[in-house]
Parts: C-alpha cells; structure tokens; sequence
C-alpha cells in the first residue's frame, strides 16, 4: 500500500468516526418522549429525590406532586406558596422557590418546612423561580416577575446566592432582563444562567466566595428550566428541549407534545428525562445520565 492510499485511508477513517459522534444521540436507541401523567394546570420545577423519584410542582393548582418509580402518583404537598423550581439538598431536604410566597424554603422529608431566604436588603422578593444547590450547599436562585407587577420591592429581576451556612445573602447578577433558568456543572465551576425575556443564556465562572466572574454568552436563546447531563450537555426549554454541548453548539432537538417548561434526569438509574410541560409530565429514556448531583 502506498503511502498515498494510506492517508486516504485514515482520512476517510477519522471523517466516519467524526460524523458517527455528531449523529450519537443524547436519546437512548428507539426511544421515543411518553406521557406519564396530565389534567394539570401548569407543571413545572422537576427533582430527582436521591432514589430517582420525580417531585413537580403545578403552579396555578398549587400543589407539589410526586411520580414515584413505581408510576404512581401522589400530592407531597398542598398550599405550597405556588412553588416554581424544585431542588433536592445533600439531606434529603426539598428546596423550593415559592413564586406567589416571595420566598425560598426547605421542606424535610415529614413535610416541615423553613423559610431560608425572603428578603433582600429587607425587601421582599419579586416571585421566585428556579434554583440549584452547588457542592457545599449554597444555594443560587433567580427572582423574576411575571404577570401582575404591582408590588415590587426590588429594584429589578436579579440572580441570588445564599451561602451554605445561610448566613450570607448575595445579589450575584444584576444585569439581566428577566432571569430564570439556572443550572450548575457538578464539580461547581460553572453557572448557566438563562435571560428569558432577553432570549440569551450566560454561563459564569464560579468563585470561591459564591460569587460570579467571566461572564460568556453560551447559547443564542432563552431558557426556562434547564439541566445537564454527565456530558456537560446543556437542555434548555423553549418550544423544546433544545440540546447544547459544553461549548455553546446546539445539537440536537427533542420535541415535546405540549411546550417544555423544565426538565430533569430522574429514575433509578438517572438517565431517564422527565419533561414538565403545561399541563402535562413526561419522559424520555435517555443514552446520557444525569451530571452527578452535589
């Protein structure tokens, strides 16, 4: 063989295997999205407990709903201040952002709950929306507004931190439209941010004080809910799941019947993507597994 046919070989061989990585999907083999569950008014907030059952809110019924692995279906809490976004602790301990409570708490696993964070400066919250717990167990939170608007104490819709000793409270973004989804990588070095209403998603370094630096456009669009996979790939939802990796390229879509609100790897093993949706929940079985969860 000639040295000729040689490289034709190779370079005929590297395109193959360059093209067969841009076409793996994050998608398990002949898996297709299944509805688990509807009649709700509008799902959102999915977290994966440690054994990968599923707890979602539905804003406007006011209710936390729990999709055990079992597929049954049960209401974990009532009256819960119009809970939006959902995060499970290291102890177990459901944190929620309540929207129409102004308010950040901890739910144990009896149903007790603790208002961690309700004011800034002393002044209320606008109406808390999504979340993420971070490896020593701060919290980051945004506070937009939607709807009605009366009532405002802020000064704007900002990104919040409270350190894991609850002791400090920190307005880490203030130059945002209208924040809402957030997401951090596992080993807490990067924060992606979502700037709804500005229709552009930002990722941060993390410091070590909880605060933010390098801020970088990552994605060309908005996001409601996000989260990641063992990857580093990245799922926003707008008119769907859209999917990109850790360097900003879309790569892939999933397409939902109803719009997307949020998302969250979940199941026994966690490579299964649970999908909120108006009015109803779904899910998806999925190649990738969720990113280790601090």
């Amino acid at each position: 063989m000639s040295r000729k046919q040689y490289s034709l070989i190779v370079l005929v061989f590297v395109a193959a295997v360059g093209c067969g990585a841009e076409k793996l999907s994050v998608v398990a083999e002949g898996a297709r999205v299944e509805k688990l569950a509807g009649g709700f008014k509008f799902t959102e907030g999915p977290a994966a407990d440690a054994e990968g059952n599923i707890f979602f809110t539905d804003i406007p019924n006011n209710r936390i709903h729990k999709w055990s692995l079992d597929g049954k279906l049960s209401t974990f809490r009532k009256d819960s201040g119009a809970a939006n976004g959902l995060f499970f602790d290291k102890s177990g301990n459901l944190l929620a952002c309540e929207g129409g409570g102004r308010r950040l708490v901890s739910i144990s696993c009896d149903g007790k709950v603790t208002v961690l964070a309700d004011k800034y400066e002393n002044k209320k919250f606008n109406s808390l929306n999504d979340l993420w717990v971070d490896p020593k167990g701060g919290v980051y939170f945004t506070d937009p507004r939607y709807g009605d608007r009366s009532g405002m104490e802020q000064d704007g819709e900002h990104v919040y931190y409270l350190s894991a000793d609850r002791k400090r409270l920190l307005r880490v973004v203030n130059d945002m439209v209208r924040p809402n989804g957030v997401i951090g990588t596992a080993d807490g070095k990067l924060l992606y941010v979502a700037d709804y209403a500005g229709r552009k998603t930002f990722v941060y370094r993390i410091n070590e004080d909880g605060t933010l630096s390098n801020k970088r456009l990552f994605a060309p669009e908005g996001s409601d809910g996000m989260t990641i996979d063992n990857e580093g790939n990245v799922y926003l939802t707008t008119n769907v799941v859209a999917v990109y990796n850790k360097k900003g390229k879309r790569v892939e879509t999933i397409e939902v019947p109803e719009q997307p609100a949020n998302v969250c790897f979940g199941g026994k093993d966690k490579r299964t993507l649970f999908i909120t949706a108006r009015t109803g929940l779904y899910s998806v079985r999925m190649r990738v597994a969720s990113a280790a969860q601090p």
